[in-house]
């Protein structure tokens, strides 16, 4: 039987992806944590999403997040190997964020989140995607994280996070989401 433990990181440490351990504390460990936070989230809206062409596209951004943290974990001596988002990726995340957004309507307001179980949801994981992303600057501020697609990345994820959120609302039979201002 396979364990589940290795026991390893009992005195506060963790493994890299390369040689070397670092504190639970690191900061790389607090943005590797608001990653799979983020992911997490993404998994929890898409299992509620209305739109199964939408949970299809959430399974994608899980899985480039999943590249984000191998790359973040890298060390310096092995951090190419792991680089997979770059400026294309990016790219595909705009084209995604433009194809849904030629069906909704964007609000002239700021909306309150909660419309539907699956738009509530991705709204969570837009604001966890957010944290993320402060956190991967710190890294890149501290020079810990080198990848300026990878910042672009996250901050284009946080859009198409709130893009899907008015798309869920629909796909919901919401039509038009709560506006945060009372008329």
């Amino acid at each position: 039987m396979s364990r589940f433990y290795t026991r390893k990181g009992d005195n506060g440490t963790t493994g890299l992806l390369g040689e070397g351990r670092v504190l639970k504390s690191d900061p790389r460990m607090e943005t590797l944590g608001a990653l799979d936070e983020a992911s997490a989230a993404l998994g929890l809206a898409r299992s509620l999403m209305n739109s199964a062409q939408n949970a299809a596209l959430v399974i994608q951004l899980q899985q480039d997040l999943y590249h984000l943290m191998a790359e973040v974990s890298a060390t310096v001596d092995t951090v190419e190997r792991f680089r997979v988002i770059d400026a294309g990726r990016v790219q595909w995340l705009e084209a995604q964020t433009d194809e849904i957004g030629r069906g909704i309507s964007l609000p002239n307001e700021f909306i309150v989140p909660g419309d539907t179980p699956s738009a509530a949801a991705i709204s969570l994981a837009r604001t966890v995607v957010r944290r993320a992303e402060r956190r991967l600057v710190q890294l890149f501020t501290d020079g810990l994280f080198d990848n300026e697609s990878g910042l672009a990345y996250l901050n284009r994820l946080s859009s198409l996070c709130f893009v899907l959120e008015l798309s869920e609302v629909k796909a919901g039979g919401k039509g038009t989401p709560t506006l945060a201002k009372e008329d």
